[in-house]
């Protein structure tokens, strides 16, 4: 039995009283008989970070080529474009939901989309990718931190305990087993860009749990559309500026796999994974992007695998595993 709420109860309250309520009606997300691969959360999360790692390699390659406002902005509008066709149908029957649900649609849109992924593309001008992935690391506490405000979610001790394991050893693989290292470190204000939109990103994380029960095709088509709308502004104020694109076939060829991997096909799994597992329960999962990228090092740029690799590794997927798995039930 579900408990009624007034109907004055707005913000952070309404949000709290919404999540108790959504864990006793029945889950949108719920997943169907049967074997299915969007109905795999670990693996959805864990194709995600694999996406994102690459980003990191080719964002990083073309930075130089691609302005930071206008290489986000072909990441969503060339998303958009891709996801149109098939979500078009799915748009017209939620057109009603979405004009109900627009304020969380377009704060969705805005974090998730417009102000994290520009402000990271642009911290990359400032600081190095190293600086970036430690950083990045920090993803599941702020999810813990907005799960709290937002949810009155708390962190298990798994949780907390799987979060710390895996940070271990995301500072393993990225110190190269040196932990003197971070005495070597500078931090400037491209790393304060970075905080600031992990901050961002872990408030979308937690935010999208309460979405609207649309379509993922028409909540990618819409996030997409309306992100990409925003930053168009901005890519006008950077060619003013003097900052225009230089078109190759290296470019092009980049951007293309930025709009269909780490844009389109991780964003689908991103948020189905929060849907099937929660929010908290999925940000460890931010983890494996060093992991994949440090083998992808290995496996495409030469770099030779050491005992640090090994165990970095093995701590980064151990506290993955502990922090992803499902509370246990207590008895009434």
């Amino acid at each position: 039995m579900t408990t009624p709420v007034p109907a004055a109860a707005t913000g952070p309250c309404r949000l709290a009283a919404d999540h108790q309520r959504d864990m006793h009606a029945p889950k949108p997300a719920a997943k169907a008989p049967g074997f299915s691969l969007v109905n795999q959360p670990y693996l959805l999360l864990s194709l995600t970070s694999l996406f994102w790692a690459s980003n990191i390699i080719v964002g990083r390659h073309v930075v130089g080529q691609i302005p930071p406002v206008t290489l986000s902005l072909i990441r969503w509008g060339g998303a958009f474009l891709l996801v149109l066709p098939l979500a078009w149908p799915h748009l017209k029957q939620d057109g009603p939901v979405i004009r109900r649900h627009l304020g969380i649609l377009l704060l969705l849109s805005i974090t998730g989309i417009t102000a994290f992924n520009t402000m990271a593309y642009w911290a990359l001008e400032y600081t190095q990718a190293l600086n970036g992935l430690l950083l990045q690391s920090s993803t599941p506490l702020f999810v813990a931190v907005w799960s709290l405000i937002l949810l009155g979610a708390r962190l298990t001790l798994a949780q907390a305990l799987g979060v710390l394991v895996s940070m271990a050893g995301v500072i393993t693989i990225l110190l190269r087993g040196d932990l003197g290292a971070l005495a070597a470190i500078e931090f400037n204000r491209g790393d304060v860009i970075f905080v600031i939109a992990f901050a961002i990103f872990g408030f979308y994380t937690t935010l999208s749990v309460k979405s609207p029960p649309i379509h993922a095709l028409s909540f990618l088509a819409f996030t997409f559309g309306c992100g990409g709308a925003f930053l168009i502004p901005f890519v006008v104020w950077e060619i003013a500026a003097g900052r225009v694109m230089v078109v190759n076939a290296e470019s092009v060829l980049a951007a293309a796999y930025i709009v269909v991997f780490p844009a389109t096909l991780a964003y689908f799994c991103y948020n189905r994974g929060i849907q099937l597992i929660g929010a908290n329960r999925a940000a460890p999962f931010s983890h494996l992007i060093p992991v994949f990228g440090s083998i992808m090092a290995i496996g495409l740029l030469g770099e030779e695998a050491r005992l640090f690799h090994l165990v970095g590794y093995a701590l980064v997927f151990s506290g993955v595993i502990v922090a992803a798995r499902a509370p246990a039930q207590r008895k009434a």
